[in-house]
């Protein structure tokens, strides 16, 4: 009979090597939503009420376009990383890596489809 110590029993399981690295990019996900959101609001604001035509002409500036193209990408990231974080510990076994899996697909999908909207409204 064996008598391990909790350090023991967990020398040579390795580590996950990208625990710093999420927490950070959490962080600084968060700080330029912080940032991006009230540039947004207030950019989507004045579109708010127009006819098409002059909605198509303010997202045709530069500025209006680039705050709602990057709210957009940086939103879905960090709610990519969240997500996962609430995957890594709800589920486990082969489905915790499907889903995993699908809800990436699926933010990048869609930050890759608002983007692609944002382009064609200010082309």
């Amino acid at each position: 009979m064996a008598y391990l110590t909790d350090r023991k029993r967990a020398v040579g399981m390795g580590s996950a090597k990208s625990g710093t690295a999420h927490f950070w990019s959490m962080k600084v996900s968060s700080v330029a939503l912080l940032i991006l959101i009230p540039l947004f609001v207030f950019t989507f604001g004045a579109a708010l009420g127009g006819t098409y035509e002059e909605t198509l002409a303010y997202y045709a500036k530069p500025f209006p376009a680039l705050i709602a193209a990057l709210t957009i990408a940086v939103g879905f990231k960090h709610f990519n990383d969240g997500v996962q974080v609430l995957i890594e510990d709800y589920v486990h076994g082969l489905a915790q890596k499907i889903a995993i899996i699908l809800m990436t697909c699926l933010s990048y999908g869609a930050a890759a489809a608002g983007v692609f909207a944002i382009i064609r409204l200010a082309l």
